[in-house]
């Protein structure tokens, strides 16, 4: 039986920023693979939160995100519509909540979720989440969980903290990263944004200098049990 994959994010495009190399690299590998993204990612950038007035481009952002999410072969996408940069206004048990919900459906091996010293409050606050809700307990199917970094949030945070122990070459699906990430026409930036295609690759090539690889993804591992 092929290992399951969850990648948990905060908001739309964190996936493909944090891992999606990697990911679709252990696709194509013989792995399943399953994206939860919890926060809707869009209205905190209006002064006044208005949803109704953001639902038309909510809904283009979905789309976006199975197109995405498509690319690199995510057997199911999950959805859910926290207030964007707003987590901390929300218990905590109601994230918890939604991601054991979807946990428990997948029965990950393996997860991916954001690194805890992030700039963003949200993933901050998923990377807690997704914590509490994989206690190592008898019955727990997640034996591995990986801290991401994400472009934009992880590198602005100081003092910089992020220190990767385990890297992937991703030379053979960087391509399918950024052909994923242009699917994202409403998130993504011009360089030198790091959230651009120049930052992504330019980010890619910054990690694989480091172990001799061409490109590459780099992760905190955060609980491995072999």
């Amino acid at each position: 039986m092929s290992k399951k994959i969850l990648i948990v994010a905060a908001h739309p495009d964190d996936e493909v920023l944090g891992c999606f190399g990697t990911v679709a690299r252990l696709i194509k590998e013989g792995y399943e693979a399953y994206t939860l993204i919890l926060g809707e990612g869009k209205t905190s950038r209006d002064i006044q939160r208005v949803v109704q007035e953001k639902k038309e481009e909510l809904e283009i952002l979905n789309q976006e995100i199975q197109k995405a999410n498509a690319c690199i072969g995510i057997k199911k996408t999950f959805v859910h519509h926290f207030a964007d940069n707003r987590f901390d206004s929300i218990d905590l048990l109601d994230i918890i909540k939604v991601i054991s919900d979807v946990k428990d459906e997948v029965q990950p091996d393996i997860i991916f979720t954001h690194f805890k010293n992030d700039l963003n409050i949200d993933h901050q606050i998923t990377y807690k989440a997704v914590i509490t809700a994989t206690r190592p307990m008898e019955d727990e199917s997640v034996k591995e969980i990986y801290s991401f970094e994400v472009l934009s949030s992880t590198e602005w945070n100081y003092p910089l903290s992020f220190s990767p122990d385990i890297f992937f070459d991703i030379s053979d699906t960087l391509n399918l990263k950024l052909e994923a990430m242009r699917e994202y026409t409403s998130e993504l930036c011009a360089y030198p944004h790091p959230r651009s295609l120049d930052g992504i690759e330019l980010n890619a090539k910054y990690q694989g200098m480091r172990i001799g690889k061409k490109y590459v993804e780099a992760f905190e591992s955060v609980r491995v049990i072999k």
